[in-house]
């Protein structure tokens, strides 16, 4: 059982998602099934089936990104009723910024997992598949100055900061080779350095997506219901780098703003390191884990209920 009461929970977002995800939290925890109904109710389909089940629709953008959200607030739900678990700070990356916020209690769950529908949807009508892409830069201590003079004058963004050693940009898919060869040129001296393209279906996170800031944020109002603006000081702006204000317009600023610029991810770790060193990472992957290292903070990732149990109840 975990004594300390200033801890951290932070959420994964898309990518994190796979099949079978939450199934053990839903089947064990009355809570969990009770939050997967809330979240097929509010949007009018089985989100446990495609949750759960063989389901192409599982990495479709519109279906992902509420399947994620489901799933993170039901986990985060069973270990709060069966472990007493308990964050006062919370943050989210990209998508799970929605987590971090429902979980604050800023943000209202049903509203939001409709919101994120649209979010997704919104996002994969910007460009055509296979018009835009991203890429991974993996190396010690990245010179960001450096990648942004890279890029210049191309049709490419940096769109996550994840930590001193990657760097995710986005853009469009043609100016991508181009870049890898000027990156070549950059890292001859010997540094070594990888360039990783990544299997996504839209490039998030450029100014690709700035074209559905607008509609996005008329659903935020129309959708979003009655904010708690009191609470966002708890939780990190991926946008900011830094918390959230206590304001309604500043929280939807943000999450507009997030959709095309860049993910400050290093930012909102040291931000939230300094509340507290205990994190915990609450979703179906553990990408974040790693990210939280090179900040020299270990990160617990909780997956499933088996790794729940271990940790929160200190079973072998």
């Amino acid at each position: 059982m975990i004594e300390s009461k200033n801890i951290v929970a932070v959420f994964p977002g898309q990518g994190s998602q796979r099949t079978g995800m939450g199934k053990d939290f839903y089947e064990q925890i009355p809570v969990c099934r009770q939050t997967y109904e809330e979240a097929s109710d509010a949007l009018g389909l089985d989100v446990s089936s495609i949750c759960f089940n063989e389901d192409a629709r599982l990495n479709l953008t519109e279906y992902t990104q509420p399947c994620i959200i489901t799933t993170e607030i039901a986990m985060l739900r069973g270990l709060s009723q069966r472990f007493d678990f308990s964050a006062q700070w919370f943050g989210g990356h990209s998508l799970g910024e929605f987590a971090a916020l429902i979980a604050a209690g800023v943000m209202p769950f049903a509203e939001t997992v409709k919101i994120v529908r649209t979010r997704g949807k919104l996002m994969q009508e910007a460009v055509p598949v296979g018009i835009g892409s991203m890429a991974a830069v993996i190396s010690e201590n990245i010179d960001i100055n450096m990648l942004k003079k890279l890029l210049e004058n191309l049709p490419v963004d940096i769109a996550n900061i994840n930590s001193a050693n990657q760097v995710v940009i986005s853009g469009e898919a043609t100016a991508l080779p181009e870049i890898e060869k000027k990156m070549a040129q950059v890292f001859q001296t010997g540094k070594p350095y990888r360039f990783v393209q990544l299997n996504v279906s839209a490039p998030f996170h450029s100014r690709i997506m700035k074209k559905i800031e607008e509609p996005f944020f008329h659903t935020l109002k129309e959708v979003g219901g009655d904010l708690k603006p009191q609470n966002a000081p708890k939780v990190t702006s991926n946008f900011t780098g830094s918390f959230h204000k206590n304001d309604v317009a500043s929280i939807r600023g943000n999450l507009v703003n997030q959709l095309s610029n860049t993910v400050n991810w290093r930012e909102n770790m040291l931000c939230l390191a300094a509340k507290s060193e205990e994190v915990f990472e609450i979703g179906p992957g553990r990408p974040l884990r790693e990210f939280f290292k090179t900040i020299g903070v270990t990160c617990q990732s909780i997956t499933g209920l088996a790794a729940a149990e271990k940790v929160f109840a200190g079973a072998n």
